[in-house]
């Protein structure tokens, strides 16, 4: 009895000493319009840098910075990408978990586009006429309303005669909350009845709020999904990337809108309306446990990959101007914390 119960305990004593064994890949989730960048940017780290090939997976970006901000610590991700910039309210819940140190990486601009088919009709269209199409309320003769457009061509003649039919991104999405800033919130500024909605919580949720009658319907995460739905049905329209855009342009076409066409010069330049920058975001904690971080990051910052003429420019990627790309390089390296 008496050696059993040492027995266990020195059993006990070692599973103590012992520390949890870490992981040998990089552990990667977020955004699905970064994940392509970052799936090419693994492919090349994992034949060239000695380490394992990390593992990605595509969650979107809220869904991802809520699994990277939940803690330290190999069940957790070391990395997370993101189609929008990091809330402030997102780095206090990674503090409040102890997730101190997280070093923020710019990688470069993206355009999202309404896209079709190419057997689709073309479009030409406003952000104000595109929140009048998938906002849930909207004003008619001055009032607002449920929103009683069923086809483009009821907002305005210009536009083609087919029922609204748009395929988007969820609300754990970076493109989402973009497309809701840059389209939504922008779109309902022209419009007085809007104006006039005194209580600023109030107006802010007539623009934000997106129809759920059916016209406007959720896609997932997966933009590639999207794509191969447009080109099944030429009448309706979807909400992605420019990038797979520009890796699927033998099945959809963009709409121009404002006049601008996403191209990568006006996505560039921010003439192009609906346009972002793209992120991923280090969990500084994990560097050490973690094997290849560090040349993992050197490997996405490298002019190799980030430049105008680079794997990932190839892949849709708009890249930095010089100077800040050669800085964001410099920091990403340094592992400097982000200070918002």
């Amino acid at each position: 009895m008496f050696k059993k119960a040492a027995l266990l305990s020195a059993v006990a004593i070692v599973a103590v000493a012992t520390p949890a064994l870490a992981r040998d890949q990089i552990r990667i989730v977020g955004s699905s319009t970064v994940y392509p960048f970052a799936t090419a940017v693994a492919e090349e780290f994992g034949k060239t840098s000695g380490f394992a090939t990390p593992v990605i997976e595509s969650t979107g970006s809220g869904g991802g910075l809520k699994l990277f901000c939940a803690g330290v610590g190999t069940q957790h991700p070391d990395i997370t990408n993101a189609s929008r910039r990091i809330k402030k309210s997102e780095v206090e819940e990674c503090a409040k978990n102890g997730v101190t140190e997280i070093t923020e990486v710019k990688i470069g601009f993206d355009g999202i586009v309404l896209a079709n088919a190419v057997n689709g009709p073309d479009m030409n269209i406003t952000r104000a006429q595109l929140w009048q199409a998938l906002a849930k309320q909207v004003p008619v003769d001055g009032k607002l309303v449920e929103n009683p457009y069923k086809s483009w061509s009821d907002i305005d003649g210009s536009l083609p005669n087919e029922p609204i039919e748009v395929l988007g991104p969820p609300p754990t999405s970076g493109t989402r909350d973009a497309f809701v800033e840059l389209v939504m919130e922008h779109g309902c500024e022209e419009f007085d009845a809007v104006k006039a909605i005194e209580d600023k919580k109030m107006r802010g949720a007539v623009c934000k709020s997106i129809r759920e009658d059916g016209a406007f319907i959720e896609a997932g995460e997966n933009d590639n999904l999207i794509v191969q739905k447009l080109a099944s049905n030429p009448a309706a329209f979807g909400i992605f990337g420019y990038s797979f855009l520009e890796q699927n342009g033998d099945k959809v076409k963009a709409a121009t809108i404002e006049g601008k066409a996403p191209e990568y010069d006006a996505i560039s330049s921010g003439e192009y309306p609906v346009s972002r920058s793209l992120y991923f975001y280090v969990k500084n904690a994990h560097v050490g446990t973690v094997p290849g971080m560090k040349e993992y990051v050197t490997e996405f910052t490298s002019e190799d990959a980030m430049s105008p003429v680079g794997y990932l420019a190839q892949r849709g990627l708009i890249a930095l101007p010089d100077a800040e790309r050669a800085e964001v390089a410099k920091n990403a390296q340094g592992l400097v914390p982000l200070k918002m």
